[in-house]
């Protein structure tokens, strides 16, 4: 946030439950402090289908912030007979932001740059003007460009930033979403590899793991204590993923309380845990699937790999024991599809991970439920 111009953005991903959402709201008030404008919402579906909702969508979001600028002035006259003309502040805010938006020549693109060339205009007049405005969006996987409905509101995105921060105006997007975003910007603009710093969130290691586990019950006040097994069993349970450490130990705290004051020794329950999380987390993906799709998502969970990467030629080789296995033209569609769903995503080395974090395991669990 010290570029002056902006020609660097930033993009946060990583598989669900690796604590991008929440790294992304630790940098609102570092932003603020800067002196920037921090403009963030989360990115829906409905929102990323069509340019016109994307752009009504940034107009949305900023209009909370620009509200309390004037942009102008117009002659209202007072109600009733024999009213006096008198003169009020045009703000900018939301009614003023889509009527430009609207009424503005040119395509979509044209329309949006216009709206943010005058709303950095009118805030970089303020008395006490911010040193740029942060766009920043969560879930930002669910932008997509539709070249058969001719909607290309990935582009529209990145044309008008790139455009502006090349005539000089600081506005800086922080994109945060799943892995399947950053090839998603790349497909649409190549330019965009030049365009974002990306930083990739990963698992924490096994140390990080038990100080994440044990730091928040270090307290002395704390009825809660931990063995050096239940926190490894913690620890393997989570696979290292914040969400699921904080899932756990929720569940742990739980159970150790009560049992500590009936006087009995507590130890982790598993099982009962990986059922909760099952219904929690996972059950709600995977019903949408078809059987098929679960036929090849068994497949790769059965892989040595599938905690890493695998590819088509993995899945084709393990799916030859079925009675009706892959072929690779048909796994190719199949991943697609379901990268379509954020269930993997394909990394630039041509292979393939789970965009959902231990899916893998829930996988061989309903394999194992199944069989019993």
């Amino acid at each position: 946030m010290g570029q002056s111009p902006v020609f660097e953005n930033l993009i946060i991903t990583g598989l669900r439950g690796v604590g991008k959402t929440v790294l992304l709201e630790t940098l609102r008030p570092l932003a603020r402090a800067g002196d920037w404008l921090w403009v963030g919402a989360d990115l829906s579906e409905s929102a990323s289908l069509r340019e016109d909702h994307l752009a009504v969508r940034l107009c949305t979001d900023l209009a909370p912030l620009t509200s309390g600028f004037v942009v102008g002035t117009e002659r209202r006259k007072e109600p009733g007979f024999g009213g006096q003309d008198f003169t009020v502040g045009q703000r900018l805010d939301y009614q003023t932001l889509r009527r430009l938006y609207q009424e503005s020549p040119g395509l979509a693109l044209d329309r949006l740059k216009t709206v943010l060339q005058a709303t950095w205009t009118v805030v970089s007049g303020a008395p006490s003007p911010p040193r740029g405005i942060v766009f920043a969006y969560d879930e930002a996987q669910n932008l997509s460009d539709q070249a058969q409905h001719e909607e290309f509101p990935v582009a529209l995105l990145l044309d008008s930033f790139q455009s502006l921060q090349r005539q000089g105006l600081p506005l800086m997007l922080v994109l945060v979403g799943l892995p399947t975003l950053f090839p998603k910007l790349v497909a649409s603009r190549t330019y965009a590899e030049r365009m974002f710093r990306v930083r990739f969130l990963d698992r924490l290691s096994e140390e990080e793991s038990a100080e994440a586990i044990l730091k928040p019950v270090a307290d002395a006040r704390c009825p809660l204590r931990l063995t050096g097994d239940s926190v490894r069993t913690i620890v393997q349970m989570s696979g290292g993923y914040p969400y699921f450490i904080q899932f756990i130990c929720r569940e742990v705290y739980d159970v150790f309380t009560q049992r500590a004051d009936r006087g009995e020794t507590a130890s982790v329950p598993v099982a009962e845990i990986e059922q909760k999380l099952d219904a929690d987390f996972f059950s709600g993906r995977w019903s949408r699937l078809t059987d098929r799709q679960r036929d090849l998502l068994w497949v790769i969970a059965h892989l040595d790999q599938s905690d890493s990467e695998f590819s088509v030629r993995d899945i084709v080789q393990g799916s030859a024991a079925l009675s009706k296995p892959f072929s690779a033209s048909h796994i190719n569609q199949m991943l697609l599809n379901l990268a379509a769903q954020g269930l993997v995503f394909k990394n630039r080395y041509g292979r393939y991970s789970f965009a959902v974090p231990l899916l893998d395991r829930f996988i061989r669990r309903q394999t194992v439920a199944a069989e019993g």
